[in-house]
């Protein structure tokens, strides 16, 4: 299977050698000379693995790094020359995945990168992802998309919408979703699911039509 990867590193040289070793194991690597380049590059379309150089002209490798998590869970491998234990630490912080010091064996490199790779894939296969009338979950991330969009959602629409998917086509009374979605109610003020609900639908926009309110029964997902 081909993979895209975004190899991000200044030094011409090293670049095109691992652009060279991808490639010729049949993936389909995407050159980036600095850190500016590669978010130019990761806003332009998905990859499924990122090689980031710390040391990088215009924007650094944690930089890019801090950006790249706000969009995205690829996994991320840091190429640097760094070997002090407080820079690995902050790339973990930041959300790498894996660090390889220069210099470094390209065989190593491909092997960790498609190991970080299969590992990812095989999450979403195992049921990472929910999909409905357009609405995607990604339950790893509690990352929410609509109409390819993703959505800026409080911990409590998440859980409405994560339980409402995963009990699809099923009625849930607004005292069900208290329990199941917060694991509470309050008082006895279970209308305030439907302030929710509502909140919900318009972060939704034309998707809002998939939650469909059942008279005096309750809230059910549709798609």
């Amino acid at each position: 299977m081909e993979y895209r990867v975004l190899v991000a590193e200044d030094e011409p040289k090293l670049r095109e050698v691992i652009c060279d070793w991808f490639r010729g194991k049949g993936d389909a690597p995407v050159p980036a000379a600095d850190g500016m380049e590669a978010l130019e590059k990761l806003a332009e379309g998905e990859f499924d693995a990122v090689l980031l150089d710390v040391l990088m002209p215009e924007l650094d490798g944690f930089s890019v790094c801090r950006a790249a998590r706000r969009e995205s869970d690829v996994p991320i491998v840091f190429l640097t020359a760094l070997s002090d234990e407080e820079d690995k630490l902050l790339g973990y912080e930041l959300g790498a995945d894996d660090y390889v010091t220069k210099p470094f064996s390209l065989a190593v490199l491909y092997a960790k990168t498609e190991a970080l790779i299969r590992r990812r894939r095989g999450n979403l296969r195992s049921g990472d992802l929910l999909e409905a009338g357009g609405v995607v979950l990604r339950l790893s991330t509690r990352q929410a998309w609509a109409e390819g969009r993703e959505l800026s959602l409080t911990p409590k629409e998440y859980a409405l919408l994560e339980c409402l998917m995963k009990n699809r086509g099923v009625v849930l009374s607004r005292e069900q979703l208290l329990v199941k979605c917060w694991g509470y109610d309050y008082e006895g003020e279970a209308r305030a699911v439907d302030t929710q609900i509502r909140r919900l639908r318009e972060k939704l926009g034309g998707r809002a039509g998939v939650i469909r309110t059942v008279i005096k029964a309750g809230y059910r997902l549709e798609g």
